[in-house]
């Protein structure tokens, strides 16, 4: 079988739908790929228990029939969206250990859809710049080369960490 983390969206819903694999065995694929990979310093946080209990929800929802069009996907979420009683800083100091009681709308409908929360990714402060390089947890590293150079490149706008994971395959989306 083809590595989990190479595979398009699509392909995974397809083979989660066929049940040739799980979001459990998806997820845990992941996770893997992030531990691998934290000198990217893509991930702020990374929530392993709360990804695995969701895929777990995820598969018991596919094998009845049930779940939404992202049902068992395992995505990385901006740090700069709430996330109900998970640490929010928009990568800011002077959010220091928010942790909302409520969950954004954008975040609400994807967990909606069934999708599995890998964690929160790096961006710069309150979104606000285009390199990545104001966040309080430090700057993103582009995984992404040009053949035969070693130039190092700026992994995006204040969506760096989101960027970095999709290249590097540490989350779906």
């Amino acid at each position: 079988m083809t590595d989990l983390t190479s595979l398009t969206l699509s392909e995974a819903r397809d083979g989660l739908a066929k049940k040739s694999f799980t979001s459990l065995e998806l997820t845990d694929a992941y996770l893997s790929a992030i531990e691998a990979a934290r000198a990217l310093n893509a991930f702020v946080l990374e929530t392993p228990d709360k990804a695995r209990a969701m895929a777990q929800k995820a598969d018991a929802g596919i094998a009845k029939g049930e779940g939404g069009p992202l049902a068992g996907i395992p995505l990385g979420i901006k740090d700069l969206f709430a996330t109900k009683d998970i640490r929010t800083t928009a990568c800011s100091k002077i959010l220091g250990n928010f942790v909302p009681t409520y969950e954004s709308t954008v975040t609400s409908q994807l967990w909606r859809d069934g999708a599995v929360m890998l964690g929160k990714l790096n961006n710069d402060e309150f979104a606000m710049g285009s390199s990545n390089e104001t966040s309080c947890f430090g700057p993103v590293v582009n995984p992404w080369r040009r053949e035969g150079a070693n130039t190092t490149l700026v992994p995006g706008g204040s969506s760096g960490g989101s960027a970095s994971a999709v290249a590097a395959l540490l989350c779906m989306g």
